[in-house]
């Protein structure tokens, strides 16, 4: 009876470590799932929130460059969507070191004490290349706007009516197009990129 008796208590034991093993075996596996669930919630939690930030920044600028971009529209009709979109692309939303410092949120090229060089990208026989380039710098984003509009209606140099098509258009995706043709970017897709951005942030109602 006796070696029965320690049989079965070991048998016991037996079952008991075996419980054990499995219960830490669970602990771990709840650890190790709650830690890998918690690290996707808190990795969407962190780009939910730089997406959230990104996108008030992005209204913010347009908030901040529309008010005159649609006074230079209702004096001149240049397309307030056009000058938004155009601000856009060419700053980078206003975070380009010649947008960001010197104001110049349109790349327009300058002369003289009133400019300063900088790297550029240029799509030339095909491909993108980087080149230097002398820019106007502006006291404000707004000043940048009204000399981006006077560039509209007086032209270049060597064409007063080079952008008549941009300021004559019927809408803004004439009026991109006009621009392209006009060789105001080098982008071959600079037209289309211009009327994307337009659409996707709504800059049409600007133009009302």
């Amino acid at each position: 009876m006796a070696k029965r008796k320690r049989r079965s208590k070991n048998r016991h034991t037996g079952r008991n470590w075996i419980i054990s093993i499995l219960a830490v075996i669970v602990i771990f596996l709840g650890v190790y799932v709650g830690h890998h669930f918690y690290r996707i919630w808190n990795q969407q939690r962190i780009e939910q929130e730089a997406r959230e930030k990104d996108r008030r920044a992005k209204q913010l600028f347009i908030q901040q460059v529309a008010p005159e971009a649609q006074a230079m529209q209702n004096t001149y009709h240049v397309y307030a969507s056009i000058t938004i979109a155009q601000a856009i692309l060419e700053s980078q939303w206003g975070t380009s070191q010649l947008a960001s410092q010197y104001h110049n949120l349109f790349g327009i090229k300058g002369t003289g004490t009133n400019s300063r060089v900088m790297t550029t990208k240029e799509y030339i026989n095909g491909k993108w290349i980087v080149t230097k380039g002398r820019f106007r710098v502006y006291d404000s984003w707004s000043d940048s706007i009204k000399d981006h509009t006077r560039l509209m209606l007086n032209g270049t140099d060597t064409n007063q009516q080079n952008y008549d098509r941009v300021v004559h258009a019927t809408n803004y995706q004439e009026a991109a197009r006009g621009l392209q043709e006009a060789g105001y970017a080098t982008d071959p897709d600079y037209a289309q990129k211009l009327i994307s951005v337009i659409k996707a942030y709504k800059l049409y109602n600007y133009d009302k």
